[in-house]
């Protein structure tokens, strides 16, 4: 009891704190319709921010975007707005507050969902604590997008990559989440591969240690320059162009790599053949049968 009591005094003392126009208040949201949301400040009165007041954020609503218990920093833009409430801004605490929580969130490197509001040439409009951002069309995925249209609209995850207030700008980047979830897709693609599978592939670069093989759904492995053929060669073009097809062999799977084998390949193929050979029958006996056959058929007069 003396405990709640406790509660209740330090709730009522705050419900007498002097506010002043400018101050930056945070609380919970008890109500949300298209025209405001009202905020419990643990005051005498209740906080109330205008639509206008809450995002700069185009097509932005409050009825679908903002929920109650959700905390909520403003500021206090008038004492009284005439109705005994309190008048925030959350636009005007978001100039001040915005800013630094976008420079944690560059040091941090924290993915985040945001929703693209606009295109602009060279890239898209997003907001983030309801300051305006740009993602270059050169990091909305892993190559330059040329039509930044077909992202308007539409949910991406990004990193904040460059903050400056002065210059009110926000940069922001999908490409290297995009990267690194490919390198996962693709590990885990190369976890699956069984040493020892024989496959065909296509030559995609040539290096002076050897030749990198594509053989499909995405993954591309090393086929050492003392693994292309039987004879001693200098250098991989020698035997080898780019768009060749050859025959490989998974000799290793390591570190997420693919190791192959153009020789082993050839060998295995080889080997195979050679057991595939049907003995032919013995040659005397097949060419007596045939003339058998043949004077069989003959009818003297």
């Amino acid at each position: 009891m003396a405990e709640s009591m406790k509660d209740y005094e330090t709730e009522l003392e705050a419900s007498f704190k002097k506010i002043e126009e400018g101050d930056i208040l945070t609380g919970t949201v008890i109500s949300v319709d298209e025209k405001e949301v009202v905020i419990d400040l643990k005051y005498y009165a209740e906080g109330i921010i205008p639509a206008e007041d809450y995002s700069r954020e185009p097509g932005f609503s409050l009825k679908e975007e903002v929920k109650v218990g959700d905390e909520v920093s403003a500021t206090v833009v008038r004492k009284d707005d005439g109705n005994g409430n309190i008048l925030l801004s959350r636009v005007e605490a978001s100039d001040v507050l915005s800013w630094d929580k976008l420079k944690e969130l560059k040091e941090s490197g924290e993915i985040l969902d945001v929703t693209v509001k606009g295109v602009v040439n060279g890239g898209v409009i997003v907001y983030v604590e309801g300051i305006r951002g740009f993602v270059p069309a050169s990091k909305l995925a892993l190559t330059y997008v040329e039509d930044t249209n077909e992202y308007l609209n539409k949910p991406i995850q990004v990193q904040v990559i460059d903050v400056d207030k002065e210059k009110n700008r926000v940069i922001l980047s999908a490409k290297e989440i995009l990267r690194e979830k490919a390198e996962e897709e693709r590990k885990n693609k190369v976890s699956n591969v069984q040493v020892g599978l024989v496959t065909e592939g296509t030559v995609e670069s040539l290096q002076p240690y050897g030749a990198f093989v594509n053989i499909g759904n995405g993954l591309s492995g090393l086929v050492h320059i003392s693994q292309i053929c039987e004879k001693r060669i200098k250098k991989p073009s020698e035997v080898l162009a780019v768009g060749d097809q050859v025959k490989v062999k998974v000799t290793a799977v390591k570190d997420g790599k693919l190791s192959l084998s153009i020789k082993e390949a050839s060998d295995m193929m080889a080997k195979e053949i050679e057991e595939e050979v049907i003995e032919l029958p013995d040659s005397k006996e097949e060419a007596s049968t045939s003339l058998g056959a043949l004077f069989a058929n003959i009818k003297l007069d």
